[in-house]
């Protein structure tokens, strides 16, 4: 199957002037500016096929935004190529918008003194949908977003929550392929974060939209994403399905226990013992060298044990564990 994203060795380079402090340095920045050369995007390669909801991740001023940017058409590439659903977003942006819907957490394409619906028509017009694709899709919208008990109010009154239901329904008016989603329950209540993803999820079953998601809410990604990317200082740092990089970037477990009584020796060969609180244990150990089952086969021929668990490491675990590795 062709990816409908296709992204080769792209560099995004910035001229940034440095400046100096005071009088006598601004002057000598305007008569002789000191120049260099930083690249936001670095060789980023990686590609995404039809249908798969993507995490698009790292921390700020990773390179995420300006990535974003470029396969959208907003910017172009130093060098290095990109394929939107085949086409070269930079040769001819207007074929490739129409394939899009984009939704930005902090901005909105929704006309601030239209009614929601007003807005929804000037966009029918602007992306020229025929009237009964439209409506077709405008009634999926509704239903899935709920949006008739808002749809008169002018948009300027809406509340944060409905505001990103509508900017969500104004992506999709169109019937786009791919949906960038930037940060798209930032701010939101834990029952607007829930619509939120749970349209998402929906759109993806029922349209197989491609998702290409970048947040820093991680129970966003964990909730809807097979597949991570991970970008620092411009170039991608680990690629692939979530429960994979889990495994690889954080191998250690750790076993919590209680005991019924002290005892003296507690040490295992396989395991370390990273704290104690009176009868309680903390073991940190690593799955390639021993199972959760047999540290606890072990230790319960020894030990006088009352009680037990294991801590499974999750996707922030992994995540902060790139952010501070050797790339960070």
């Amino acid at each position: 199957m062709a990816a409908v994203i296709e992204v080769k060795d792209i560099v995004k380079e910035y001229v940034v002037a440095k400046k100096e402090s005071g009088l006598r340095g601004a002057l000598k920045g305007l008569l002789f500016p000191d120049k260099k050369v930083v690249r936001g995007v670095d060789g980023i390669s990686f590609s995404i096929q039809p249908g798969e909801i993507v995490g698009y991740i790292g921390p700020n001023g990773a390179g995420k935004s300006t990535t974003i940017k470029m396969l959208t058409g907003i910017l172009h590439p130093t060098s290095g190529s990109i394929r939107v659903c085949g086409i070269s977003p930079q040769a001819d942006r207007k074929a490739v918008v129409r394939k899009l819907g984009v939704v930005f957490g902090q901005r909105t394409q929704l006309y601030w003194d239209l009614r929601l619906g007003e807005s929804f028509e000037l966009l029918r017009r602007i992306y020229q949908i025929d009237v009964s694709v439209y409506e077709e899709n405008l009634n999926e919208l509704s239903r899935v977003l709920r949006l008739e008990e808002f749809i008169d109010t002018p948009v300027r009154q809406l509340s944060l929550g409905q505001r990103m239901r509508g900017d969500l329904a104004a992506a999709m008016l169109h019937s786009p392929s791919v949906l960038f989603l930037d940060e798209p329950t930032i701010g939101l209540d834990a029952e607007a974060k829930h619509a939120i993803r749970s349209f998402i999820k929906e759109m993806n079953r029922l349209r197989g939209v491609t998702v290409i998601l970048t947040t820093h809410d991680l129970d966003d990604v964990e909730q809807l994403c097979d597949r991570l990317v991970i970008v620092n200082h411009g170039k991608v740092v680990e690629d692939g399905p979530i429960d994979a990089l889990i495994g690889k970037l954080t191998p250690r477990r750790m076993l919590v226990i209680d005991l019924q009584e002290p005892r003296d020796d507690l040490t295992h060969p396989a395991a370390e013992i990273v704290k104690q609180e009176g009868l309680k244990v903390w073991y940190q150990f690593e799955k390639s060298r021993i199972s959760a089952a047999e540290l606890i086969a072990d230790l319960s021929r020894k030990l006088p044990i009352q009680d037990l668990s294991v801590k499974e490491p999750d996707i922030e675990d992994a995540i902060r564990e790139v952010y501070k590795g050797p790339s960070a």
